[in-house]
């Protein structure tokens, strides 16, 4: 489990014609979840996050990187490492 992370029993109930689970409020507040989900399948189980985290845009990308202090300085280096020059990304 990760650090951090805390296991939360849901049971799964009959929702009309299907099948769902109801997420406690707090979990709903903690992690601003309104009205959608997006669940990701992992090897190891499935991940569910806000519809908002789907996916980052350039903006959110960079702030991110900023925020990490990552280094990019041996970029060059990898990305010319094994690639044909001629083929697109």
């Amino acid at each position: 489990m990760a650090r951090g992370s805390r296991r939360i029993a849901l049971k799964v109930v009959r929702i009309g014609n299907s099948r769902g689970v109801r997420l406690p409020k707090a979990i709903l507040e903690r992690y601003a979840i309104k009205d959608a989900l997006v669940a990701e399948e992992r090897d190891d189980g499935l991940l569910l996050r806000g519809a908002r985290d789907a996916q980052l845009g350039w903006a959110e990308t960079f702030k991110e990187m900023a925020r990490e202090r990552e280094d990019w300085s041996d970029l060059d280096v990898a990305s010319s490492d094994g690639l044909d020059p001629e083929e697109r990304w």
